[in-house]
């Protein structure tokens, strides 16, 4: 309790303000820095790293809770219908949601909004907030300490993100297992963690960024969210929801080497055989839980997208969402989306390599574990 006391200590002192809101943030916090310093095996860098991470995502909490102080009618904004991204990550997930965050009549939250989102943008000034300036010199950094990620997850300082950042200010978040050893706070995480107070922070936060900057008409992406689909429902319940589907033997090895690659820059003693069964735990579980979720009587509120046909010519499937939306995909959209894939290429950056073998992965057993979803939906 003490190294969490120290770690809140320093964050009310950087931003001299000292109200969290609600306390649900505090279980994850604890559990997470517990599992950090008995298992994370940091090198000095990594161990400053985490607990400076740590602190900024305390900064911000504590930052959002005082804008809400000084103007409570935040509060009354309504995050109405989201359209939210979700299935296994690296299945074109992120292609598609820089699209859909192409069209004009649609928010999304971008990449400098996630690394600071107060004071909360404004409509005037969004295109020239000196934020966005600071974020590009972060990503430039951060692909200095992470060469391949480029490759892995192209993105830039004003392209759309997913919300596992506000997922962190209430420290129950994958952020966390990208970077670290934490097999303790996964297992949490996964198994034991209330994620309604989570979500309804996140609709916290997408309250505070569109007061100010409109449109409200929310286009949002996490591949996570498979894994607490019920808390999300349950804060959300008129979202509608696109998932993406690929051949887990393209998609889990693929992760695993992510998480590597993050792992690496913190500690010398990665545990590439835990990262792949933990990558494979887990897209088992949040795939059992959709599929449940689906069956139980929540399967209109899904549009499936194959990746392959997507990945050739996207604009006609985004269309066919559109059609499902009942939303109109006008020319502006469509041309901006066109603009964008012209400008990103695929392997724009390189292309990303991998040995499933390392990862202690065999992949026809691989797709025997997963024939339960495979099956579902048509992927081969």
């Amino acid at each position: 309790m003490k190294r969490v006391a120290q770690l809140i200590d320093k964050a009310k002192a950087a931003t001299g303000f000292d109200d969290f809101g609600d306390e649900s943030f505090r279980e994850g916090l604890q559990i997470l820095t517990e599992s950090a310093d008995r298992e994370a095996r940091f090198t000095e860098m990594g161990a400053a790293a985490f607990d400076m991470q740590i602190v900024d995502l305390l900064a911000c909490r504590l930052q959002v809770e005082d804008w809400y102080r000084r103007h409570p009618e935040i509060e009354e904004e309504e995050i109405t219908a989201p359209l939210v991204g979700l299935g296994l990550p690296r299945t074109g997930s992120t292609a598609l949601s820089h699209m859909l965050g192409e069209d004009p009549a649609a928010r999304s939250i971008r990449g400098w909004e996630a690394m600071a989102p107060c004071p909360p943008p404004e409509l005037t000034t969004q295109e020239s907030d000196p934020r966005i300036a600071r974020a590009e010199a972060s990503m430039e950094r951060r692909n200095r300490l992470f060469p391949r990620m480029k490759q892995m997850v192209p993105s830039t300082a004003t392209s759309p993100t997913e919300c596992q950042t506000f997922m962190g200010y209430d420290f129950k978040s994958q952020l966390f297992q990208a970077f670290a050893h934490v097999p303790n706070y996964v297992e949490w995480l996964n198994h034991k963690a209330d994620l309604v107070p989570t979500y309804g922070y996140v609709k916290r936060v997408l309250k505070l960024l569109q007061w100010r900057c409109p449109p409200t008409r929310w286009r949002l992406k996490n591949p996570s969210h498979i894994l607490f689909i019920d808390a999300l429902a349950q804060v959300f319940p008129d979202a509608r929801f696109w998932m993406t589907h690929r051949d887990v033997a393209n998609v889990i090895p693929s992760v695993a080497d992510l998480y590597c690659e993050l792992s690496s820059a913190y500690s010398d003693r990665v545990d590439k055989a835990w990262l792949g069964a933990v990558t494979t735990d887990f897209c088992e579980l949040g795939m059992r839980r959709m599929i449940a979720f689906r069956d139980a009587g929540h399967d209109d509120s899904f549009f499936d997208i194959q990746f392959a046909p997507f990945m050739k010519d996207p604009i006609p499937v985004i269309g066919q969402l559109y059609d499902w939306m009942g939303e109109d995909f006008t020319e502006e959209a469509r041309a901006r989306m066109l603009a964008w894939r012209a400008n990103t290429p695929k392997d724009k950056h390189g292309s990303h390599t991998y040995d499933p073998a390392e990862f202690g992965i065999d992949i026809a057993a691989l797709r025997t574990r997963f024939a339960f979803y495979s099956g579902r939906y048509g992927v081969n």
